[in-house]
């Protein structure tokens, strides 16, 4: 019996070893590239996180168009932004606007009028689309729950993110640039915290009855499934390149996709920011 199993091992790590040797093909002979930025909000946001920064500040907006000048280097054909679809013409009318004249100023200016229109201009872009999706999502519920079937998880996470916080900022010893921020929110580990954050932890959120942080995290996979497939509607061509800024947490769910996809590849991002 023990030599059949042995010959069954065998022939089974045989198998392995020759599907590892045979390629597979899971891109296109031709992709397109996306550099898929990751942003903090410049300005006004929703979200339950803000990173302080003063769009308005000329030191700040120095910074940002610094920025944009490495990004310029990937030169992208088309600029995709976190902004709906059927706001895509007033965008685009806008970008204009500021083609023409790039020391025009905005009365709520954010990281699309400050980096994303800087890169554009600077690399000669003419198109620009929005792909957003709204749909909203209740990040709280976990503190909303009498009951819950794991009571350590959640709460253990948020003591590890602090402690990271606290490890950052003393390593650091001042307070973070703009260029500080970017190379942290592009990095993957931080990305993947921001999955975990905003979305995967909410999988420990539940009655003993329900899955109700499933279902609310659901909501927010859901917003980014739609908005990859509002871009994957931009009349691309294969010689296109792709600028992409989105929220870090976007940017996160498009990294796996982008990997993944046959159409697409990403570019790393954090070559642009040494």
């Amino acid at each position: 019996m023990k030599k059949y199993l042995l010959i069954i091992l065998l022939l089974t790590a045989q198998q392995l070893v020759h599907a590892q040797l045979v390629p597979f093909q899971t891109k296109f002979e031709k992709t397109i590239p996306v550099l898929n930025v990751a942003t903090f909000h410049m300005g006004f946001t929703s979200d339950a996180t803000r990173t302080a920064f003063n769009p308005k500040d000329p030191e700040r907006v120095k910074e940002v168009h610094a920025l944009a000048k490495r990004f310029a280097a990937f030169k992208p054909t088309v600029l995709v932004l976190e902004n709906v679809p059927s706001r895509t013409e007033a965008l685009q009318a806008m970008y204009d606007a500021y083609l023409k004249n790039p020391q025009m100023t905005f009365e709520h200016p954010s990281e699309i009028e400050l980096l994303a229109f800087e890169v554009g201009r600077l690399a000669g872009v003419k198109k620009v689309y929005g792909i957003d999706y709204k749909k909203g999502y209740n990040y709280r519920i976990y503190g909303e729950l009498e009951k819950k079937a794991d009571s350590i998880t959640y709460n253990a996470y948020w003591k590890l993110v602090e402690k990271n916080t606290k490890n950052y900022m003393e390593k650091l010893n001042r307070e973070p640039t703009v260029m500080d921020h970017f190379q942290m929110n592009n990095s993957k580990v931080y990305l993947d915290f921001l999955m975990n954050v905003n979305a995967d932890m909410l999988l420990y959120a539940s009655s003993p009855e329900g899955n109700e942080g499933a279902f609310e995290a659901a909501k927010f996979y859901e917003r980014n499934l739609i908005m990859f497939s509002n871009f994957n509607k931009i009349p691309l061509t294969a010689d296109d390149r792709v600028f992409m800024l989105m929220g870090g947490t976007h940017s996160a769910f498009f990294r796996q996709w982008l990997e993944r996809s046959p159409k697409y590849h990403e570019v790393d991002v954090l070559p642009f920011l040494k």
